[in-house]
């Protein structure tokens, strides 16, 4: 392996280190919490429409499969707009950029309140998916520039939490709202959660002047070059394909496999996104490149029982446990990509979100055909074999030739 082969080795893509500013710690805390609260906004905003998608397919007049393009557009989007926002960003100072996108986010959320027509909301949503992936890109990196490196981690962590969050708190909320006022007053308080997210990053983010211009040429030389990078890419698409490959199948499963009522699905559910917060934080302060290992194996055997083990306990104890393992997905990637490319830490996370994106909906895909042709279990199984292959894969690429962790990556 050469030195350009070396992940986390700085010269795998020259570029000026990032520096942390000299300025009073409960600052940088303080703008970390800004940036985590704009990432609950955003993730609440991708992730409403689940809630909300008989009451919206209702008042336009379209079925459920056709509300469902509300989560798979900006999805797919966001995979897209990642690395297109990235580059485009140039030499523009980070904290106007993400204003910017919040802003963006809160302005589609807005109009899709307000919407007279299906297509107009479905534009509205295409919007929210530029807001995630621009803004997901170039925030994932950020805790670096905000705290002392040895808070690093917890504050990855801190920002990386409003994903769960979201998924456990944001859209329940949304969906209650809906239920109780209508889903156009859902969609107008996220838009005015954006408001607040906007006003916040204004207030506590620091100027965040780029560290270096990401170019169209770079990500496929920092993929060429960093092996890192490229065991990263690969492993998150294995890893998100396979979780919801099985997680959009979910409720049929806990059903048919597990023998739970339908009643208690929704609290059971509940129950999983309380665990990912908890994983979130438990990963976050953890070696990125372990706890990918950790996180991988044990969802492999989670997946492969819950999708043959009967019984309701059973099943609920996997659920929660399949909760704990996956809410560290999010921080552990991040950290993955800032330790393989230290100095190129928004290139490497705009691959890592648009495949992330773009493994969500080939997931939720290839678990549709598996369920159609198979059953339910198929799903699962599924999910079990792809994380099977990305624990494979970070023990024969990472973790074998890739460096040992820092203290300050423990």
């Amino acid at each position: 392996m050469t030195a350009a082969d070396a992940p986390g080795d700085p010269a795998a893509l020259p570029d000026a280190s990032p520096t942390t500013p000299q300025r009073a710690p409960w600052k940088g805390w303080a703008a970390v919490l800004a940036v985590a609260l704009a990432i609950f906004c955003l993730i609440t905003s991708e992730l409403l429409p689940v809630g909300l998608l008989t009451p919206v397919g209702d008042a336009f007049r379209v079925s459920d499969g056709a509300a469902g393009l509300m989560v798979t557009v900006p999805g797919l989007v966001a995979g897209l707009c990642a690395p297109l926002v990235t580059v485009g960003a140039g030499r523009l100072d980070r904290r106007l950029v993400l204003c910017a996108l919040i802003a963006l986010t809160a302005a589609a959320n807005l109009a899709a309140a307000l919407a007279p027509g299906f297509a107009v909301l479905l534009a509205a949503r295409l919007l929210v998916g530029v807001g995630v992936g621009g803004f997901w890109a170039l925030a994932g990196g950020l805790a670096v520039r905000l705290v002392p490196q040895r808070d690093v981690g917890r504050a990855t962590a801190l920002v990386f939490g409003g994903v769960p969050t979201a998924s456990v708190l944001g859209v329940p909320a949304g969906t209650l709202l809906g239920e109780l006022a209508g889903w156009r007053v859902a969609f107008g308080a996220v838009g005015v959660l954006g408001l607040l997210a906007l006003a916040a990053l204004i207030l506590l983010l620091p100027p965040l002047p780029p560290t270096r211009e990401v170019t169209f040429r770079a990500l496929p030389a920092l993929l060429s070059g960093n092996r890192g990078v490229r065991a990263g890419v690969v492993v998150t698409f294995l890893v998100v394909t396979g979780q919801f490959a099985a997680y959009t199948f979910v409720r049929p499963v806990l059903q048919d496999v597990s023998g739970i009522d339908a009643a208690y699905v929704s609290t059971l559910l509940l129950g999983y996104g309380v665990a990912g917060v908890v994983g979130n934080f438990l990963a976050g302060a953890r070696d990125a490149y372990r706890a990918v290992l950790v996180i991988s194996t044990a969802l492999t055997v989670v997946l492969g029982l819950i999708a043959t083990l009967p019984g309701a306990v059973a099943g609920t104890a996997l659920l929660l446990a399949w909760g704990l393992a996956y809410g560290g997905v999010s921080v552990s990637v991040q950290g993955w990509m800032i330790k393989a490319a230290p100095t190129a830490a928004e290139a490497a996370t705009s691959l890592m979100v648009a495949m992330f994106n773009l493994a969500i909906a080939a997931g939720a895909l290839a678990g549709g055909f598996a369920v159609d042709g198979i059953g339910a279990p198929a799903a699962p199984l599924m999910g079990a074999a792809l994380m099977l292959l990305a624990a494979v894969t970070v023990t024969l690429t990472v973790t074998v030739r890739m460096p040992r962790a820092t203290a300050a990556d423990q």
